[in-house]
């Protein structure tokens, strides 16, 4: 029986299958009960407990007492000129975050965010200017995906796979979310829920090492890093976080991720900024520190967004930098831009998130000094998903 001083439902949003299992043997109830519990919630879509037909009436009027799916709800809804859909999603708490859908002739990604905002400051991104709010509970994060499959599958019926592969390349750093993150990528693999392979799962990340380390250890998914600088003293200016986990030791934990997997390789994302990371003795720089590291590098188009400092490298400089990463044996994908239109290409997802840092004010003259300094000094002696890893 619900218990009368029962305040609040359990999102079971909330839960991978151990959680689910956890939650039930609480309640006195078999394991089994996460799998079928699973299935209805993500393969099936289904939030009516009374549907869930294999499911005991008992624990259907304990579950319409106690319980409830829940997901983000859509605040607004774009679609590019190019197919790209971009939705903002409200949460509980007031704040919003934003998702991507880009598909493609053979496959369809969603690229999924992990916090609201992000505290990184990476120097090219709209998110990392909006300063960092909070990190997104496992039911925010796979919500996203929950609603987007129900989504586009109300257009051509529930069975459609649309989505085939995730990337958690949206907004915030992944890593700084460890738990969560981790928890809604199990779910994503699951059997049981969405059943994606761990080469259509991929986390993207800064490079935080210890992290990086841990997540080895923890989960299968494949692994990309956002590198876009191939030497110490650019990437301080582009990715802060340089300064606390420099190229040299990131390189190394890169090298040896996939130890006991031959084929698999970590994707390097590399942003292409006019003049300040697309020379060719860049180029021959990043080959050099990729020596020996399984390796594909992604080279993406700068995405402008209002008060960026920087420029769009022009495709002829893309391709040259492209060829002399070629001529080095380093397999390189230029990546098409997707959805500039409805601002939902990479590194144009604000969420429309307050900076309550005032980052933005504080950050813009020390780094366009300290930017001109690097980028005189350094140019002389930063999904399988294919395009978006």
């Amino acid at each position: 029986m619900p218990n009368p001083s029962f305040t609040q439902r359990v999102n079971l949003l909330n839960f991978d299958r151990e959680g689910l299992s956890q939650f039930f043997a609480e309640w006195g109830e078999p394991s089994y009960r996460a799998n079928q519990v699973l299935q209805w919630i993500h393969h099936y879509g289904v939030t009516d407990f009374d549907a869930m037909t294999n499911l005991s009436k008992s624990l259907r009027d304990r579950l319409k007492a106690e319980a409830v799916v829940s997901a983000p709800t859509v605040a607004t809804h774009q679609v590019s000129q190019d197919g790209t859909q971009k939705w903002l999603l409200k949460l509980d708490s007031g704040n919003s975050i934003e998702t991507v859908f880009i598909p493609e002739d053979d496959r369809g990604t969603l690229c999924i965010s992990s916090q609201v905002g992000c505290a990184l400051n990476c120097s090219f991104c709209a998110t990392g200017k909006q300063g960092f709010n909070r990190n997104l509970s496992i039911a925010e994060i796979i919500g996203q995906l929950w609603l987007v499959v129900r989504q586009l599958s109300s257009e051509q019926g529930i069975h459609d796979k649309k989505i085939t592969n995730i990337v958690m390349m949206g907004m915030g750093e992944p890593l700084l979310n460890f738990d969560n993150v981790v928890k809604s990528m199990d779910i994503m693999m699951d059997d049981h829920a969405y059943g994606l392979s761990k080469r259509k799962v991929t986390l993207s990340t800064s490079g935080l090492i210890p992290e990086m380390e841990q997540l080895s250890q923890v989960s299968p998914a494949s692994l990309a890093v956002s590198l876009h600088a191939p030497n110490d003293e650019l990437r301080n200016i582009l990715v802060p976080i340089n300064k606390k986990y420099p190229i040299k030791p990131l390189m190394e934990i890169c090298k040896n991720y996939f130890k006991d997997e031959a084929r698999r390789k970590v994707v390097f994302e590399y942003v292409m900024l006019h003049e300040v990371n697309d020379e060719v003795e860049h180029a021959r720089q990043l080959a050099k520190i990729l020596e020996g590291v399984p390796s594909k590098v992604n080279l993406i188009p700068f995405n402008p967004f209002p008060g960026a400092d920087y420029k769009r490298s022009s495709p002829e400089r893309i391709e040259r930098f492209r060829q002399e990463l070629l001529n080095a044996g380093i397999y390189t994908i230029p990546r098409k831009t997707r959805g500039d239109d409805i601002a939902a290409a990479c590194g144009q997802l604000v969420g429309k998130v307050d900076d309550r840092t005032s980052r933005t004010s504080r950050m813009k003259k020390t780094n366009a000094g300290d930017s001109d300094r690097v980028i005189q000094n350094t140019t002389a002696p930063d999904i399988g998903i294919s395009d978006r890893v």
